[in-house]
């Protein structure tokens, strides 16, 4: 970017009247970052950056904070924090007091937490004492400072697999305010998750579009016990997180391959896949290095984040173009999401990519064993004519159990998250139960993560957090308050989210496939 660039690029940001004081901050400081040099990376991988073959999320060429931070609030609690001159809480007013107060330093890419911790978990030592109707006024009270002091969809918590107060006082306090912040996830264990709470949770999703729901087991089998799934659909350690997240475009590798299935697989494939290896091997080193990260941040210094948890997420999207276009060259007509064959091609194009990864070290990957983690990205607001991740392209989808069970073999193979997401007929509300044995099923055929939103309640469910309608209606003229209302009202013009296939929730009996 030259002078001339960047004075033209700042003084856009600068009198963009759809932006807030903080949100125009947050932008000058990204274009002051962006006129560094970038980590030294190949001829090869430069090229295919600038092509956005390979995509650095435009997280900057000088990283000096994880893209993704997921403190130990637990120990925080437990002991206080010298750096904020915080004593350990004893009760739950100073509990809540000492998250509010510490959520305000904790970085990410976006400038706000990604994750504000398990708050069954967290919490729980501090509510013995209160009755249901104290907690509950404390919480809502806490709950509304959140979306108002933290305005970005990308703020997460996680509540399960077990039952609480905690979770259904929260739960009642989502369906009654209504706010985007913040997003929350619900993990779910056949053994340990009662089916009242699923319904609990069923039913704020029919008002709010949250929780999200992910299969604890499979969770705890690749992340352990302490994981969490932050911000969208990205599952990681506690006291850890992700240096980076960079993506590989695999419709545009797919466009750029001369050959067959065979051929893309073993040779144009890995190819591409090694050089988005370079990128982020080149990012993690500049951020532990060169930025020194750990060695200096607070969250390091007082044992709150470990280095050795950390790992970076390998990114994919455009499965479903890339597949279309190599059975289209093989001269076949099926498409992903509707057609076995081409659905069998999928699966092995992703099990590739995880064999390629899972061979690939990584420095400072302690946190999967010196690898990075798979993720199937769920796209950005400027992605045009690709769809995200592994999904189906939106307004292809097909029924629900065949949705389900077309993509659900994608879902073992990203330890650091993937999702699909389902546009349910306002219907269900008549049968909220249906809705409970539906994501139980979906875990049992595999899905890590289950995502589903009403088309008629007020929110609208982008790449994987939510906006209200009216904010992104209103946007043009007043802006938005939250800084992910910027990217929703790209994501809505560019990507359709708008137009998901809308899926009846129905009996398998009441509604049987068409002869093969």
């Amino acid at each position: 970017m030259n002078m001339e660039e960047f004075r033209i690029r700042t003084r856009q940001v600068v009198n963009d009247p759809t932006l807030t004081y903080h949100q125009r901050k947050h932008y000058l400081a990204g274009l002051a970052e962006g006129v560094l040099e970038y980590p030294t990376l190949s001829e090869a991988a430069a090229e295919a950056l600038n092509k956005q073959i390979i995509c650095d999320l435009f997280e900057g060429p000088a990283p000096y904070r994880g893209r993704y931070i997921l403190p130990n609030y637990a120990k925080a609690l437990q002991n206080g924090s010298a750096h904020l001159e915080l004593d350990a809480p004893t009760d739950l007013d100073e509990a809540l007091n000492f998250l509010l107060i510490m959520y305000t330093q904790v970085p990410s890419i976006t400038g706000y937490p990604v994750y504000l911790g398990d708050f069954d978990k967290i919490l729980e030592p501090y509510v013995a004492d209160e009755d249901d109707e104290s907690l509950y006024r404390k919480l809502k009270l806490f709950w509304r400072a959140l979306d108002r002091m933290l305005p970005d969809a990308f703020v997460h918590t996680n509540l399960g697999p077990h039952d609480s107060r905690i979770s259904r006082t929260l739960f009642r306090i989502e369906r009654e305010l209504l706010q985007v912040v913040p997003n929350v996830s619900l993990k779910v264990d056949p053994d340990l998750t009662p089916d009242d709470l699923i319904l609990d949770a069923v039913m704020t999703v029919f008002e709010t579009g949250k929780p999200h729901f992910v299969s604890h087991p499979l969770m705890v089998r690749d992340l352990g016990e302490d994981y969490a799934a932050v911000s969208c659909y990205n599952s990681l350690k506690i006291g850890g997180g992700s240096h980076t997240l960079n993506r590989l475009n695999l419709k545009e590798v797919a466009l750029l391959h001369q050959g067959n299935i065979d051929s893309f697989l073993d040779e144009t494939l890995p190819h591409y896949v090694e050089l988005l290896a370079e990128l982020i091997e080149a990012r993690i080193r500049y951020l532990v290095e060169d930025a020194k990260f750990f060695e200096h941040d607070f969250l390091a210094v007082e044992g709150l984040i470990e280095l050795d948890k950390f790992s970076a997420m390998y990114g994919v999207y455009g499965l479903a173009e890339s597949v279309d276009l190599l059975m289209e060259a093989a001269g076949k007509e099926g498409r992903y999401g509707h057609d076995e064959e081409a659905n069998a091609l999928s699966y092995r194009i992703i099990e590739r990519i995880s064999t390629l990864v899972a061979d690939r070290p990584m420095p400072y990957c302690e946190g999967n064993n010196g690898r990075a983690f798979l993720h199937s990205q769920s796209g950005i607001d400027s992605d045009l004519e690709v769809t995200a991740g592994t999904r189906i392209p939106i307004g292809e989808e097909p029924e629900m159990f065949d949705h389900i069970r077309a993509v659900a073999p994608h879902h073992d193979l990203f330890p650091a998250g993937v999702s699909d997401i389902f546009h349910v007929e306002d219907t269900v509300r008549r049968n909220p139960s249906a809705m409970v044995d539906i994501i139980r099923g979906a875990f049992r055929e595999g899905m890590r993560d289950f995502t589903f939103n009403l088309a008629t309640n007020g929110f609208i469910r982008i790449t994987g957090y939510l906006v209200r309608k009216c904010d992104v209606e209103q946007f043009d003229e007043m802006g938005g308050r939250h800084g992910s209302t910027v990217f929703a009202a790209g994501s809505v013009k560019n990507s359709h989210v708008t137009n998901r296939y809308v899926k009846r929730v129905l009996s398998r009996e009441s509604s049987p496939r068409a002869p093969q």
